[in-house]
């Protein structure tokens, strides 16, 4: 069996020194987990990732970081994805993006095909994920025992039909980057964990770890603003995925919230 934890979109100075503060070891001691996937897209100042930002969340625990639409913000954190085994962000962007899309990674001894996607609706017109997803798992055919992915993307249609896609091939398919945990976690039928979002990492003193009045002057003045990060009330979610190995399959899916 592999034990897999997965946090959503870490956001800001709150969400990544909350998981520094001890709650990540807190997860680590309740969940024993083999493998710890991480998002971390928005885990810079002001959204994006940077190789800072990146190095501390290894350093408190993270195996695999994913990526998402801000992964590209921050310039210096494209030498970290050229050379960053353990960083990854969306597959369906051209091969000439920096970084890959997917990484085989080792968990209790087992090899684990960890992939991430981009939706396109509402998002950038990228390369579908489902024939990205195809071609990922036809090319590594062979090389891992259980193949997850995070899908970073904004309609809760696509993430579903993604994941409806992959029942059965995938032994667990989440979606990241709403902020917003949702409450569908649940094994599909071909034994493919699944949940619409897992939420966010960061402050829930504001709006999806942002600044209330930013927001707010977004949607009332309808003027360009810059969203500062909330502070205050910080909160972690994810999920957490039990997954037989040799079927291959989902056997235990629960939302993780702290």
């Amino acid at each position: 069996m592999i034990k897999l934890l997965c946090l959503g979109d870490v956001v800001g100075k709150c969400g990544l020194e909350y998981l520094e503060s001890g709650v990540m070891r807190d997860l680590h001691r309740k969940y024993k987990p083999d493998l710890v996937i991480v998002n971390g897209e928005n885990a810079a100042e002001g959204n994006g990732l940077c190789k800072d930002a990146a190095e501390r969340l290894y350093e408190c625990g993270a195996d695999v970081i994913t990526g998402g639409n801000h992964t590209w913000k921050r310039r210096d954190l494209y030498r970290m994805l050229d050379d960053g085994e353990y960083l990854i962000r969306p597959a369906n962007y051209p091969a000439e993006a920096p970084g890959m899309g997917y990484t085989l990674v080792e968990a209790a001894g087992y090899t684990v095909l960890v992939m991430n996607l981009l939706g396109c609706v509402y998002m950038e017109p990228l390369n579908s994920p489902f024939e990205t997803m195809d071609r990922i798992l036809a090319k590594e055919n062979g090389r891992y025992d259980i193949a997850v992915c995070d899908f970073h993307a904004e309609a809760t249609s696509e993430k579903l039909a993604l994941a409806r896609h992959a029942d059965g091939r995938l032994s667990a398919i989440w979606g990241t980057h709403t902020h917003i945990p949702t409450a569908d976690i649940r094994i599909l039928p071909g034994g493919t964990g699944y949940i619409t979002d897992l939420g966010m990492c960061g402050s829930d003193a504001g709006i999806l770890g942002v600044k209330t009045e930013c927001i707010l002057h977004k949607f009332r003045v309808k003027t360009p603003v810059v969203f500062e990060p909330a502070e205050g009330s910080p909160v972690v979610n994810g999920a957490y995925f039990e997954i037989d190995t040799g079927s291959r399959k989902c056997t235990k899916a629960e939302r993780v919230s702290m």
